[in-house]
């Protein structure tokens, strides 16, 4: 179990320096905008480095989210409760930055491409299905957390780990 726990680790580390890697670029497109005419090419360049960035927080979520679910609790994804709480981490930061990018596709379709218009509205709509669908999970986990109220005294324990 060590071993996992340090393979995990690696992980982590490497999504936090491919985070960094992506607010650079990020940085990098802002800073292509400060040197241009502002209009709707700089706008574009803006939404697609806010995309970036989005990214990039996913990116930290997810170490973060190793770092402490595998690393510092060592905790096993089996009871309802852990299942939803590492999930609902997961999901925030992937609906996000999936809703930014559809916003980012929008945009470009709107002004660039509009045979892209459809493309982007599915995109919209698969943000609100992640929604829904995530949405039902919560629900229903909800029942199972209620069958096994010492897994969620356990899940608030490990919680003390990382005060």
């Amino acid at each position: 179990m060590r071993g996992f726990a340090v393979v995990h680790g690696v992980l982590a580390a490497l999504f936090a320096c491919l985070a960094l890697l992506l607010v650079a670029i990020s940085a990098r497109e802002a800073w292509e905008v400060l040197n241009m005419d502002l209009g709707p090419k700089a706008a574009q360049l803006v939404i697609e480095a806010v995309g970036v960035l989005a990214a990039a927080v996913v990116a930290l979520q997810i170490a973060q989210t190793i770092t402490e679910e595998e690393v510092i609790r060592s905790a096993h994804i089996s009871a309802p409760t852990r299942v939803r709480r590492f999930l609902s981490r997961f999901m925030v930061v992937v609906v996000v930055a999936l809703a930014i990018e559809a916003l980012v596709a929008t945009f470009r379709a709107a002004h660039e491409d509009s045979t892209e218009l459809l493309h982007a509205a599915a995109m919209v709509l698969a943000v609100g299905v992640l929604l829904a669908g995530w949405g039902v999970f919560i629900r229903m986990n909800r029942y199972a957390e209620e069958l096994e109220p010492e897994a969620m005294r356990e899940a608030q324990e490990e919680d003390e780990k990382l005060k």
